[in-house]
């Protein structure tokens, strides 16, 4: 079982608010560059001339990874949308590479075509992903191109719009589900979005922005100390998972109910018409 521990930061921002990418080459642990180059290669020789560019995201491109505990997540553009029944090799791929190198917990290979960077106006994750959290390894860079971000109600939209169908989502999933790695997959990504939203809830408040679980945990309790244990828990089952269906449904029925009433509250007032992505500050 993996600790707490209070580790992980806000992302800093410039004088006039925007957040400021941390993620860069040089910080990247020499124990990872043999990782990176295969998954570098495995791209190269399944997209072929359809690759337009790859980028490392999170943790490890931050010079924040952990050994043995953080994860390789990955993006890849490419030239042309992907339809999924071109990508059945990636669970395999994904799964081998994995077994071959112990130095990362787990890793994500992801697809978008160029096409979804072209609205600049609107907020949209994964654009937001490439400028504020990840550096390009291989290809074109398009961080160049995408507007820059703040921490604000754009921003904290994106974790709050979808939360009740996510929630929705994730009992549906686990219900009767006796499949050990399915719920232990599902009770990680879900408690992960609630303690992300979390944030997402006092961000105005805060004007700072983090992936990191702990400090983003750390927020919400000081500005919502009535629910500061339920969220606890969360934080605890996202970072140490259980397998017990059961046992995650009785708790996300006791988070659903208090999490759908703030995130209707938080909608209500900034986003009415509930825009799943909303328009950039000016």
């Amino acid at each position: 079982m993996t600790q707490i521990k209070n580790i992980g930061r806000f992302c800093p921002n410039d004088d006039s608010g925007y957040i400021i990418n941390e993620a860069n080459q040089t910080k990247i642990a020499s124990a990872y560059d043999d990782l990176i180059e295969k998954v570098i290669l495995t791209y190269q020789n399944q997209l072929g001339s359809n690759l337009h560019s790859i980028y490392i995201r999170g943790s490890i491109p931050r010079g924040l990874g952990i050994l043995g505990v953080s994860d390789l997540d990955t993006i890849c553009i490419t030239k042309k949308r992907i339809e999924a029944t071109d990508l059945v090799w990636v669970s395999k791929a994904e799964e081998e590479l994995n077994n071959s190198f112990p130095c990362v917990s787990g890793i994500e290979m992801s697809f978008y075509p160029i096409e979804d960077f072209n609205d600049t106006k609107s907020f949209s994750i994964i654009p937001f992903m490439i400028k504020t959290h990840s550096v390009c390894v291989l290809g074109e860079d398009v961080s160049s191109h995408l507007p820059s971000y703040k921490a604000d109600k754009t921003l904290a939209n994106h974790h709050i719009v979808h939360l009740e169908d996510q929630i929705e989502q994730a009992k549906k999933d686990l219900q009767d589900n006796e499949e050990k790695e399915d719920v232990l997959d599902c009770c990680s990504w879900i408690m992960k979005i609630i303690v992300r939203s979390g944030l997402a809830f006092v961000l105005d408040h805060v004007k700072r922005y983090t992936r990191d679980l702990y400090p983003a945990y750390e927020a919400f309790a000081k500005h919502y100390p009535q629910y500061k244990l339920n969220m606890r828990q969360a934080l605890e089952y996202a970072i140490n998972p259980v397998p017990d269906w059961k046992q995650l449904m009785t708790f996300l029925n006791v988070m659903e109910e208090w999490l759908v009433k703030e995130a209707d509250k938080w909608l209500l007032h900034y986003n009415p018409h509930r825009i799943s992505n909303m328009k950039l500050h000016p």
